[in-house]
């Protein structure tokens, strides 16, 4: 099972945390400043996998990937299989560029509900979904357009209490 996912920059600030077992925001912020304390002191040259026991838990495991300005993280339990782990953020990834052209980190805080919205396509309760970012596109585009169907409907006042559709 997946626990977490964490999209941070390179100063340690997160851009996106989703936690799939509860876990208090102290305990968040804690686990996200130790996670990027981890990061930020490895070598360019290791492994992108991690032991996370010290760090999350019994059982835990951590793999990671750094994109320009971006670490994209993956905690999770043995159940899962690290190289799928890796293989799944680069979907994550992919699908990212393909939605915002080049992801940078401003897409990422500017479109956080976006984020949000790709990441419960692939992950949903830390079960993994979907693996092909083809079909994670089509669902995004498909909200996308039901939400600008949604938008579209005017509204104009009834009477003072309440509204009607035009």
């Amino acid at each position: 099972m997946i626990k977490a996912v964490l999209v941070l920059n390179t100063q340690g600030k997160p851009r996106l945390a989703k936690f799939y077992e509860f876990r208090p925001v102290e305990k968040q912020q804690e686990l996200i400043r130790n996670v990027f304390s981890v990061l930020c002191s490895r070598a360019e040259n290791v492994s992108n996998f991690v032991d996370a026991e010290s760090i999350y838990g019994q059982d835990a495991r951590l793999v990671y990937k750094h994109f320009a300005t971006l670490y994209f993280v993956f905690i999770f339990d043995s159940s899962e299989n690290e190289l799928a782990m890796l293989d799944l953020i680069q979907v994550f990834v992919e699908t990212l560029d393909k939605c915002f052209r080049n992801v940078c980190e401003l897409d990422v805080v500017y479109n956080y509900s976006k984020m949000h919205s790709i990441l419960d396509e692939i992950i949903i309760g830390g079960q993994v979904l979907e693996t092909s970012s083809t079909e994670v596109i089509k669902a995004i585009e498909e909200l996308s357009r039901l939400e600008a169907a949604s938008n579209s409907i005017n509204l104009v006042p009834k009477s003072v209490s309440g509204w009607r559709a035009r």
